[in-house]
């Protein structure tokens, strides 16, 4: 009993939990269709390319898994959530599509600017937007939802703005790279694990990962042991920002044109979700970079797999929106005081055995 409570306690037991439930589901599946029990599994080459349900979670789930990493520092270090996120990405890809297709110009082969111009110009306007995100909360204490709120309208309707209320359409090789294949790797894959290497190292290499919990955990207590707590928000809000920015670029190259109706749509609770899912507390704190990396390619198979069994895209966020209520439940205070008390009842009545 004591080893199992052990294990339960571990950070990261739920979304590995998740993941193994998830992949339990698939395996009953393939079986219940008549199909090879771990067809999930299979991997491939075809046509110079690697193919098989598993690449399929890994590459259409980069998006989300490069938006955790901001959304984690974020909900860490302000107790708030990013509702801005997915909107932001398709503000990116707006930005960068007009800048490649000139302004105006609804569909060209031909870029008006260098590539790198286009691309780095999308991922800064990006990092502007989480700045902006980040003024607002640590600077001028506006809750984090009310203050991401704002882009979140907003920045959709400025990227229609940006390309003339057109579907931008960017038919270059060059451009398409960014959600194509770097060999016979999809390319999304590629970014994701870069992202997330950057990010380790910056958090292992450096203070930064324990001024973010810090600041997370008590404020002003780290405020009077000299943290600069304000500072620190804000940075993580340009974070947030710059994977905004990189996710929008690739969920722009995968369909090469920039769609801001359609781009990051629900992204943010995606997002959310994977820091939940990674057993991360919403209400700021200690962080799993891990988890939340995990909870996002998870949130992926659920969506692959709903998908799998007939469901439709409309339908599918409801079924989100259930794991999002039944792991806040499970990480809520009371629901874990009542555990405790129940735990050390028996503990109790077994020592008066």
């Amino acid at each position: 009993m004591s080893k199992i409570r052990k294990i339960t306690s571990m950070r990261l037991f739920l979304p590995i939990f998740c993941m193994i439930l998830v992949m339990a589901a698939n395996i009953v599946y393939d079986v219940a269709c008549g199909n090879f029990a771990l067809n999930f599994f299979t991997i491939s080459i075809r046509n110079g390319v690697l193919y098989g349900r598993l690449i399929d979670v890994l590459n259409r789930g980069s998006e989300v898994a490069i938006l955790a990493i901001g959304m984690t520092l974020v909900v860490s270090s302000s107790a708030g959530t990013d509702i801005s996120v997915g909107s932001v990405m398709s503000l990116s890809a707006c930005f960068c599509c007009m800048l490649l297709a000139g302004y105006g110009v609804s569909s060209t082969s031909d870029l008006a600017v260098p590539l790198i111009v286009g691309v780095l110009g999308g991922i800064l306007l990006g990092c502007l937007c989480g700045a902006f995100n980040g003024a607002l909360v640590a600077y001028l204490n506006v809750q984090p939802m009310v203050a991401t709120l704002i882009l979140y309208s907003a920045a959709r309707a400025i990227g229609l703005l940006l390309c003339n209320n057109l579907i931008v359409y960017v038919r270059n090789d060059s451009y398409k790279f960014f959600g194509g294949y770097l060999g016979f790797i999809p390319t999304p894959i590629v970014i994701a694990v870069l992202c997330i290497l950057i990010i380790t190292l910056l958090l292992r290499k450096t203070a930064l990962g324990l001024y973010v919990q810090s600041v997370g955990i008590n404020k002003k207590a780290s405020r009077i042991a000299g943290l600069n707590s304000a500072r620190i928000i804000f940075l993580t809000y340009i974070i947030s920002g710059l994977c905004a920015g990189i996710s929008g670029i690739v969920a722009s190259s995968r369909i090469y044109s920039a769609d801001s109706n359609n781009i990051g749509l629900n992204y943010e609770m995606d997002a959310i979700l994977a820091v939940a899912l990674g057993g991360n507390s919403l209400g700021g704190g200690k962080f799993s970079l891990a988890g939340s990396i995990i909870g996002a390619y998870t949130i992926q198979a659920i969506t692959t797999t709903l998908y799998a069994l007939g469901v439709s895209t409309n339908v599918a966020p409801v079924f989100k929106a259930i794991i999002v209520i039944i792991i806040v439940s499970i990480q809520a205070p009371p629901f874990k005081a009542f555990f405790k008390k129940r735990s050390a009842q028996k503990a109790l009545a077994k020592g008066v055995q």
